[in-house]
């Protein structure tokens, strides 16, 4: 609700300074340039999320997903002890985080709402949960395909030349995100 009203007052402050200064044609060719990539840019998202969703799906029903979640149990029931107890809450979770390492945000939320709805506590969030959020919050990304698909729309000529960059970023917002979970949690103790 807050942000519609600021968004309206963005919109109505830029229509009145448009008309006091005599630019109103520009603004609105502006907008209306700026509708038509907006929405060039949603098409090219939405393939890129289908395809790699549709990747994600095959995982699930060719038995990958089962074998990665095999892979990554070891790292994941460190991580959440209650999904040694569950595997429906290990598939949920290695399905997040392979969805998130290949950059897939949107992909890997209903995985995530999946599995946080069986790390929680009733109403109340558990310090698995708290984990989860930060897990998927600064995620490592092996292949960060959104912003790789927004550069090759804004013309990169090499999109996925960021990735060193990306990956060393989101280990250490990784590393501080946990270890930030870790001293909340021995500090509310």
């Amino acid at each position: 609700m807050a942000m519609g009203i600021v968004w309206t007052a963005l919109v109505l402050v830029s229509l009145v300074f448009a008309a006091l200064t005599g630019r109103l044609d520009d603004t609105a060719k502006a907008a209306l340039d700026g509708a038509g990539s907006a929405v060039k840019l949603c098409v090219s998202l939405a393939g890129a999320i289908c395809l790699w969703s549709g990747v994600m799906e095959l995982m699930r029903r060719s038995g990958l997903l089962a074998g990665l979640t095999k892979l990554l149990r070891p790292l994941l029931t460190r991580l959440f002890p209650s999904a040694k107890k569950s595997s429906g809450t290990a598939d949920a979770l290695a399905l997040n985080v392979s969805a998130n390492l290949l950059g897939l945000g949107n992909a890997a939320t209903p995985a995530g709402i999946r599995a946080a709805r069986l790390l929680a506590d009733g109403d109340t969030a558990t310090d698995e949960l708290c984990r989860l959020v930060v897990l998927n919050t600064a995620s490592i990304q092996l292949i960060p395909l959104t912003v790789c698909v927004l550069r090759a729309e804004a013309g990169a000529a090499r999109p996925f030349d960021i990735l060193p960059a990306v990956w060393l970023s989101s280990v250490c917002a990784l590393a501080v995100g946990l270890g930030a979970e870790r001293l909340m949690r021995k500090k509310r103790r």
